[in-house]
């Protein structure tokens, strides 16, 4: 294999963090676990991240990354605001679920013990996403007359909260959970009285 093909090392210690999580749920992470296996001193961690937080937050980043890069196409694809909430929260599942080890780091456990700072970044994370649907909610009044039955701010944290909840119940369960079970029939009560038409002045 050329060494174009090959993956970066900072990408293999991340990949390797993510599958430990995965694999060694409610166990704390230490480096020189790590470092074994990724196949590494943990002298070569280091070299690529100074400290394991980093090592964290290099897991956050790809989560932005993975979820909002997509979440910029649904908003480009999807014109109605129901059907952009329901496959911006469908996506956050899926992600979820695909990705145990990284659930572990949106749910939040797995940084107990861990710099504040990495659990202020995944509180970030889901109030960028709470920001999105409320803005959602929000322009659905000019383009579609038709406005949340309560607040956009109240209906996006409603929204978010399930999410969140749900992702909660995957990583207590060890993953036997899956955030998708029956979500397709709840998203449908719940996104029913979401929204309601503006009336229109006689």
């Amino acid at each position: 294999m050329s060494d174009s093909k090959k993956p970066h090392r900072r990408e293999q210690i991340l990949q390797a963090l993510a599958l430990m999580l995965e694999e060694d749920s409610g166990k704390r992470i230490t480096t020189a676990a790590l470092a074994r296996q990724v196949g590494v001193s943990e002298a070569a961690l280091y070299r690529h991240f100074p400290s394991k937080a980093r090592m964290f937050e290099g897991l956050i980043d790809f989560i932005e990354e993975s979820l909002f890069a997509r979440i910029t196409r649904i908003l480009e694809d999807v014109p109605d605001a129901i059907g952009r909430c329901g496959t911006i929260l469908t996506l956050v599942l899926g992600f979820a679920e695909k990705n145990p080890g990284l659930a572990r780091v949106m749910h939040g456990d797995v940084l107990t013990g861990e710099t504040a700072r990495l659990r202020q970044r995944v509180h970030q994370l889901f109030e960028r996403l709470e920001m999105q649907l409320k803005q959602v909610l929000r322009e659905a009044e000019i383009k579609e007359g038709r406005r949340p039955t309560i607040t956009a701010s109240a209906a996006a944290n409603l929204l978010i909260a399930q999410a969140e909840g749900r992702i909660a119940q995957y990583v207590r369960s060890d993953f036997k959970r899956l955030p998708t079970e029956h979500w397709e029939d709840q998203w449908a009560v719940l996104s029913e009285p979401l929204l309601r038409d503006i009336p229109q002045p006689a």
